[in-house]
């Protein structure tokens, strides 16, 4: 069973809309308008635009474009070279 419009004529003698849930939570209410005729357009049009609405969420922070690493020069193991002795000088 789909959700559903309920259409009221409030106490001030404007219209209002509400979408309500299979399980009957409002999900959605509408502002005040001033004719029913009004307030049924306004639901022929939540009805057209939702099935495509795309989701906008404003509550996270946008991020920066990530900054390219340094690069780093490449670590190159020290050889060690044996030690060799001189041969001493010879005394004369």
């Amino acid at each position: 069973m789909p959700g559903k419009f309920v259409v009221k004529k409030g106490p001030t003698g404007k219209f209002r809309f509400s979408l309500l849930s299979t399980n009957g939570q409002v999900v959605a209410s509408s502002e005040a308008y001033e004719t029913k005729r009004a307030a049924l357009s306004g639901v022929a049009s939540v009805q057209k635009l939702a099935a495509g609405a795309t989701i906008v969420d404003t509550t996270v922070a946008v991020a920066a474009a990530p900054k390219p690493a340094a690069k780093k020069p490449a670590a190159k193991p020290a050889a060690r070279k044996p030690a060799t002795k001189k041969p001493a000088a010879k005394k004369k």
